[in-house]
């Protein structure tokens, strides 16, 4: 699934040669998670002013009104001056006067939805419950400790949880836990709160070199030039059951949270 580097690295790739286009037409295949909302021609005619990003929605920005997109679980997005014929998992193309932006989905769980504005029901449903932006100035060291005290969950579900920090997605937080020497296995409120800090510098340092790789590319994922990302390749612990720890030497492990495979040193991770 892509995470929220993944949609940065999508954002970053698009952003600066999109804005100032005038949308000229928007092109539909099979229905997606959510419906568009909105009739379709609405789109022609508008300018795009800007692209945002919040947790892992792309905030399309225009003069009239809002695309907020999602990836899904298999989705990507590709942007170029000319793109092939849509294939059966492409699912929304907008013809712009500066390029075709695309969205490829082969599980269809992604989302093209329109809004009037960031104040709009809809854009308020999708993103008011979001937590803090980790790449952000708002995410202050202080006041992740201070909320995750306040938490009774294991710590890795209280990150993926996304209400405390929002996109420190099943990778990137087992990295995290890993280089913070936390078990993901501990509760949230149980870790002290030096180690909570570091945790907090730990996933600002992992999210931002997740970034600088393009993202992690375990599927289907790919930039809007097509490029996979190479993260994964970087990965301490996720991926490598069985294999050493860089650390100690000892197996990594694996178990089962939520459904979601954690990687952990059993010894570099020890509470």
């Amino acid at each position: 699934m892509p995470e929220l580097p993944e949609v940065e690295v999508t954002r970053l790739g698009f952003a600066s040669r999109i804005e100032g286009a005038t949308i000229m037409a928007s092109a539909w295949g099979k229905p997606l998670r959510w419906p568009l909302g909105c009739d379709p021609q609405v789109l022609v005619g508008c300018q795009i002013t800007h692209v945002g990003r919040r947790g892992k929605y792309l905030l399309i920005h225009m003069d009239r009104g809002l695309l907020l997109v999602h990836l899904g679980m298999s989705g990507s997005l590709r942007f170029a001056d000319v793109l092939p014929a849509p294939g059966p998992h492409d699912h929304f193309t907008l013809h712009t006067s500066r390029g075709h932006l695309r969205l490829h989905d082969p599980r269809r769980f992604g989302a093209v939805v329109f809004a009037d504005g960031l104040d709009d029901d809809i854009a308020r449903k999708l993103l008011g419950k979001l937590g803090v932006e980790p790449l952000s100035e708002d995410f202050t060291s202080p006041a992740f400790v201070a909320r995750m005290r306040e938490l009774r969950a294991p710590i890795k579900q209280a990150l993926l949880a996304g209400e405390v920090v929002v996109g420190v997605g099943n990778i990137y937080a087992c990295e995290a836990l890993f280089l913070a020497g936390i078990r993901p296995t501990t509760p949230a409120r149980a870790v002290g709160p030096r180690r909570l800090a570091r945790l907090h510098a730990v996933i600002r340092a992992v999210l931002t070199q997740a970034v600088a790789a393009g993202g992690s590319t375990l599927r289907d994922f790919s930039g809007p030039d097509g490029n996979a990302g190479h993260f994964q390749t970087q990965a301490s612990v996720y991926g490598r059951e069985g294999q050493p720890c860089v650390q100690c030497g000892k197996s990594v492990r694996r178990l089962l949270q939520g459904q979601r495979s954690t990687y952990y040193c059993a010894v570099c991770q020890a509470r």
